[in-house]
């Protein structure tokens, strides 16, 4: 019988650029535990132990967390972006630009919101 090796992304993520397209996809998709999966994915390339240092878990919190069966904090998603070098960027939804009205709005809003941001 024939043994055929799993196959494990994390090998295949060697640089910053290819872990962010690798998430990038995964967010796509829309799916909260895909997502998470992703970014462990990706913890894993980087080194899961170096990680859940500087996130501050211990590496099986962080496996429990990023296995697609938990739901992680939001904030720890951005600690393991922030670990992993990935920043996390908000851009319009394919086909749904925002017009130049709804950006002005936008902006308008922002700047309601910056002294409460600001103070954080």
């Amino acid at each position: 019988m024939t043994k055929i090796k799993q196959h494990d992304a994390a090998e295949y993520l060697d640089s910053p650029e290819t872990i962010a397209a690798y998430i990038t996809k995964a967010l796509e998709s829309g799916d909260p535990s895909l997502i998470a999966m992703a970014i462990g994915v990706a913890a894993r390339a980087k080194g899961i132990g170096e990680v859940a240092e500087k996130v501050g878990l211990s590496r099986e919190n962080l496996y429990l967390s990023l296995g697609g069966e938990a739901k992680p904090e939001f904030s720890t998603i951005l600690k393991v972006l922030q670990a992993v070098e990935i920043g996390l960027i908000a851009r319009p939804a394919q086909n749904q630009a925002a017009s130049k009205g709804e950006a002005d709005g936008l902006v308008e809003t922002v700047d309601l919101l910056r002294p409460h941001i600001d103070s954080r």
